[in-house]
């Protein structure tokens, strides 16, 4: 059976059960499962156990569930209301008020955490219910949580972006730097949207702006330093090389029981709540990523991504179109696959055509990782919509077209980087020369 057969039998198998309702990690598992089947490998029970578990066994997964444990404490003690109510001075005279919260909040937090995943997860815990609860849009609340979430891919500390320097040989370092500015600029345009359609829409957060004086905004700044000092105490472990992005989770979350103790919010009961609602979070993404890990194996063996690849390399095409067709590439396999896996698959094959094409490797590091960002909100296996999912209980699709405009608005990103390069490779020439 040719590549092209067994590729469409995939794909027309995820779509049928994901249809069907059935859960997507065993949904990935199943057509993981199906693509060893139809290439006569007879030792998949095998590979399965030793994906898995080398997948759940990764110690840089261990950050994951604290960040999110972190992020249910402060829900769960109403931590997070004090940083709305903080924010609300500060916010209230921009078009969209607190939807910007979750812009900004998922800008700080993924140079927390440097993943999606978690950014989204955490975050969304936090903001979600508080933005049901003061009547702003539950689609562009929704959106903005789901477009922002992407941010954990690009806003260093970035897994992908260390997996990615090691492949490409580049120094990691200059790739931390280089993401700055595009994260800048994200946030910028996320931001400008949401003014936007705060202004074009009368209802969701396009409320009547209230005055604060100088006064009350300072007095609100009392809100907001809780919650803001244990990022910063988080950052600036990390930042300076005291911890480990694992081990600055850990203090995270023994902050956080800290604060919700000095303000009375601690509880048996609340403690129980914030422990049991990470633990089914946490297993929800490993049982995903475990399921990702196994069709990423699968694939791998089929030649699936090497294909695909190396078709585009053989068209001889120019920079620009070369581009246009690898963003069509990674678009296509993200839906499919997570980042980290596609830039695994296909950077053996893509980086000599892009040497080859003349394009800086520093570059096309970050422009990787903005396209595997639109590939997050993109169904049916973009992995933000499903984190999103499981925290809001809509449909993967109402998710989706939620978070269209943001992934209309990273292709934006992408185009400003394309035309100027130099908001990517600027900074890293001034900063390392």
């Amino acid at each position: 059976m040719d590549i092209i057969t067994i590729s469409i039998i995939l794909t027309a198998s995820l779509l049928a059960l994901l249809s069907a309702g059935v859960w997507v990690a065993l949904t990935l598992m199943a057509v993981g499962l199906l693509g060893m089947t139809l290439m006569g490998l007879g030792s998949s029970g095998l590979i399965f156990a030793t994906t898995t578990w080398g997948t759940s066994s990764s110690w840089a997964l261990t950050a994951l569930p604290l960040f999110i444990w972190m992020g249910e404490i402060l829900f769960k003690t109403k931590l997070s209301k004090a940083l709305f109510e903080g924010l609300t001075p500060w916010l209230g005279r921009i078009p969209g008020q607190l939807l910007h919260v979750n812009i900004l909040s998922c800008g700080v937090f993924a140079a927390v955490s440097g993943s999606s995943a978690a950014t989204a997860a955490t975050i969304g815990k936090m903001t979600l219910p508080e933005l049901k609860k003061r009547g702003y849009s539950e689609s562009m609340a929704i959106g903005t949580l789901a477009g922002s979430g992407t941010l954990g891919l690009l806003i260093p500390p970035s897994i992908i972006l260390i997996v990615y320097g090691v492949a490409a040989e580049v120094s990691i370092s200059r790739l931390f730097i280089a993401g700055a500015v595009p994260g800048l600029l994200l946030v910028t345009l996320f931001m400008a949207y949401t003014i936007l359609w705060s202004m074009v829409y009368a209802k969701g957060g396009n409320k009547e702006a209230q005055t604060y004086s100088l006064v009350e905004k300072i007095k609100s700044i009392k809100e907001l330093l809780p919650v803001v000092g244990l990022i910063i105490f988080v950052l600036g472990s990390i930042y300076t090389g005291l911890t480990t992005p694992t081990e600055a989770a850990a203090f995270g979350v023994v902050g956080a029981l800290f604060l919700a103790y000095v303000t009375g919010a601690l509880s048996t009961d609340s403690f129980k709540e914030s422990l049991m609602g990470a633990v089914r979070t946490s297993c929800m993404i490993s049982l995903i990523l475990a399921g990702a890990a196994f069709l990423t194996i699968s694939m791998g063996f089929l030649g699936i991504p090497r294909a695909l690849a190396t078709a585009i390399g053989e068209l001889q095409l120019s920079p620009y179109m070369l581009l246009v067709y690898l963003t069509l590439l990674f678009v296509v396999l993200g839906c499919f696959l997570d980042g980290i896996s596609v830039v695994v698959l296909t950077t053996s094959i893509v980086l000599p055509m892009v040497q080859q094409a003349g394009i800086d490797l520093l570059w096309f590091g970050i422009y990787i990782v903005l396209v595997v960002e639109m590939s997050q909100i993109t169904p049916p296996v973009g992995f933000n919509l499903f984190v999103v999912q499981s925290l809001t209980g809509k449909n993967i699709l109402y998710v989706a077209k939620a978070a269209l405009p943001f992934f209309l608005l990273i292709l934006l990103a992408v185009v400003l980087i394309t035309i100027f390069p130099s908001i990517v490779t600027g900074l890293p020439m001034i900063m390392i020369s």
